[in-house]
């Protein structure tokens, strides 16, 4: 059986006060009480800025020996230089989280929904990733969804297809790699209230997975109203516990 990591995207968010962070908290630090709750969380910050080594030795340090951080890859990777020429703020980038090594489970990377498909360009940026930790690419523009010249160039370098749920989006389960990525963005918007019976056919795909020997990351973007932690606590509960890494 593989290892199950099911989060949220991020762990500040002022909607979250009072709901999922308790109203008297003395103080504590909020990483502190998220990683009591979940086993692991998705980085959003180092998408929009690199982070100092001091903000990822915090990260490090706050949590337990056991948690497992996914980090978001920076936007200008996959925005701004779209893949192209990333040679030097790739090494960078990674370099810099290197001080998470231990404890990073995953970099995701997520393509701009401007981005449509060019398997020569994410070729050339799949041969610059080194092979530990794992990888895992979300898609947002259609052309690249669910075409086979796609996933064959992840298999081929061993990184993750992402998997999501989100507005207008049908499910595409396709796993390139010996780890699962889920991301929950809401099926209505980051307010939707998932219900089991939405999470049922993710929880069925995440147990053949892990039956097969697959580590799964499953995180909830749905931020709004505190409906990712609460969510997350509900995709916990149907998958069994027992099944969770912790």
């Amino acid at each position: 059986m593989g290892p199950i990591y099911i989060g949220t995207s991020g762990w500040i968010y002022k909607s979250w006060e009072k709901t999922f962070y308790p109203a008297k908290r003395s103080g504590e630090d909020p990483l502190v009480f998220y990683a009591r709750t979940f086993p692991t969380v998705e980085v959003n910050a180092t998408f929009y800025r690199l982070p100092t080594l001091e903000m990822v030795h915090g990260w490090r340090d706050r949590t337990p020996d056991s948690f497992v951080f996914a980090v978001k890859g920076s936007r200008f990777l996959t925005h701004i230089r779209k893949l192209a020429d990333t040679g030097p703020g790739l090494n960078r980038f990674l370099r810099r989280l290197k001080s998470l090594t231990g404890k990073t489970g995953v970099f995701l990377w997520q393509l701009p929904p401007f981005l449509k498909k060019d398997v020569a360009r994410l070729e050339n940026f799949l041969r610059r990733l080194p092979k530990e930790p794992a990888h895992a690419v979300e898609f947002r523009h259609v052309s690249w969804y669910a075409d086979d010249e796609v996933l064959d160039a992840l298999r081929r370098h061993g990184v993750a297809h992402v998997s999501v749920s989100s507005p207008g989006m049908e499910m595409n389960l396709a796993v390139t790699s010996d780890v699962v990525y889920v991301r929950f963005h809401g099926l209505t918007g980051p307010a939707h209230d998932y219900t089991r019976g939405e999470l049922k056919p993710w929880v069925e795909h995440i147990r053949s997975q892990v039956r097969k020997g697959r580590t799964v990351f499953a995180y909830f973007n749905n931020d709004a109203n505190a409906r990712a932690p609460a969510n997350a606590q509900l995709l916990m509960e149907m998958v069994g516990r027992d099944n969770i890494q912790e």
